[in-house]
């Protein structure tokens, strides 16, 4: 099936666009609702899906400053621990997508976050830096089948009016992950050492790979697409074609980049004078991240009463809010910049993040294809920018690091102001 729209010139009158759109479903489920028992399962598989992806991601974050010291390599290098996961699940998500599209999403998600967990195994007991180095951007490959999916399945599976909200809850499992990842590993470190600690990691990923077996529902209104590489370079074409996709794919780009390179260099910050903590001590901060679960399950309320063009630079303002307060050399008010900076960035995020899917849904575009295309981006700014940061503090310290994350949220913010100039090609959403 094809799907004819009209959609307007920069100058002049309408131009019309055919797309391939999704086959219509003949008796097709409308989506289970807040309340029935399919919408908890999905919620919470879900959720526990996010918490193990993002723990399991950022599990060395904590601990860049004890990989320095254990494996004698300078502070720009230890953060290639994040970094090239980040890169191997940017690449791999290319390719996750529109896999997800043939073989169907409940079975990738399945295998990533199985795969996942016993690679985190392997990444514990890795004998040198670039056997270590080399887990870890395997891992980020096997990573990659779950947010490749998340938010198309959640768009398949729930009724329309529950889009935003659902998806707000996803990325605040991918929040309570990421607290999760940083905070265990830094407490076992602290304790045991940094093997025992993404051994921690492993197992917690372990336990939510069984939740998610146990729970998750399988695609009621999954249809498979035609396996033939003429039909993904189609899917992927469509998706970079759409303005409003391609500024949503910069705002992840941007909005993560400024996000992790404050997290980067913070265990560096902490350990340095006049803080001087521990990993354990200094793993405390990363408290933090439960308010980024409320604020994108709050944010996707937000944006079903008020629009998502309204809801995206208003966290954007929160973020740089949050980051100019880290500036001040008192922990009090460093925890509290991180705190609001973390707010911000997770109402930029869980907004955008659902939008896309939505947008492209609208316009005729393979929901999954163009969800990896964002988390390209977002996983692509995280490497680039997240480097950056070990760098930027290296030169000039504190300062450097926040004037980096202040430019990138300023980007995304002209991102989102662009956004409400563009029409909307779904006339049920803002």
């Amino acid at each position: 099936m094809y799907l004819t729209y009209e959609r307007p010139r920069a100058h002049g009158g309408p131009v019309t666009s055919t797309r391939h759109a999704p086959a219509d479903i003949t008796g097709a489920h409308e989506g289970y609702r807040v309340g029935e028992a399919g919408y908890r399962r999905i919620s919470i598989a879900l959720f526990a899906a996010g918490v193990t992806t993002f723990a399991l991601l950022y599990s060395t974050q904590a601990l860049l400053p004890d990989l320095a010291r254990a494996f004698g390599v300078s502070a720009t290098q230890s953060t290639l621990s994040l970094s090239v996961t980040t890169v191997g699940l940017a690449v791999a998500l290319l390719l996750a997508g529109p896999l997800s599209e043939v073989i169907g999403r409940t079975r990738l998600i399945h295998l990533s976050v199985s795969v996942s967990a016993v690679v985190a195994l392997g990444c514990a007991v890795a004998p040198g830096w670039h056997v270590l180095l080399g887990l870890r951007l395997l891992l980020g490959v096997t990573l990659a089948g779950l947010p490749a999916v998340a938010t198309a399945y959640l768009r398949e599976e729930l009724h329309s009016a529950t889009h935003a909200r659902a998806a707000g809850l996803y990325i605040g499992g991918t929040a309570l992950g990421g607290m999760t990842g940083r905070l265990v590993a830094g407490g076992v470190a602290e304790a045991l050492g940094w093997r025992w600690a993404l051994a921690a990691i492993a197992v917690v990923g372990l336990a939510c790979a069984v939740v998610v077996r146990l729970l998750l529902p399988a695609s009621r209104n999954f249809r498979p697409a035609a396996a033939s590489p003429a039909h993904l370079l189609a899917m992927t074409r469509h998706a970079l074609t759409d303005r409003a996709l391609l500024a949503l794919y910069a705002i992840g780009a941007c909005s993560m980049g400024a996000f992790v390179a404050v997290y980067n260099a913070l265990g560096f910050r902490l350990a340095s004078a006049p803080f001087d903590l521990g990993p354990g001590a200094a793993g405390l901060v990363f408290l933090v991240y439960p308010i980024g679960t409320i604020s994108s399950t709050v944010a996707g309320r937000w944006a079903d009463r008020f629009g998502r063009r309204s809801v995206v630079p208003v966290g954007c303002l929160i973020t740089a809010a949050g980051i100019g307060l880290t500036l001040p050399p008192s922990l009090p008010v460093v925890v509290l910049g991180l705190a609001v900076m973390t707010a911000g960035f997770f109402v930029v995020h869980g907004v955008a993040s659902g939008w896309v899917p939505g947008r492209a849904h609208a316009g005729g575009v393979a929901g999954g294809q163009a969800a990896s295309l964002y988390l390209f981006a977002y996983y692509l700014g995280s490497s680039v920018f997240g480097s950056l940061a070990g760098r930027a503090w290296t030169v000039a310290a504190w300062p450097a690091v926040t004037a980096l994350s202040l430019a990138l949220v300023a980007v995304t913010g002209l991102l989102a102001a662009g956004l409400r100039r563009m029409p909307s090609l779904d006339p049920l959403r803002r």
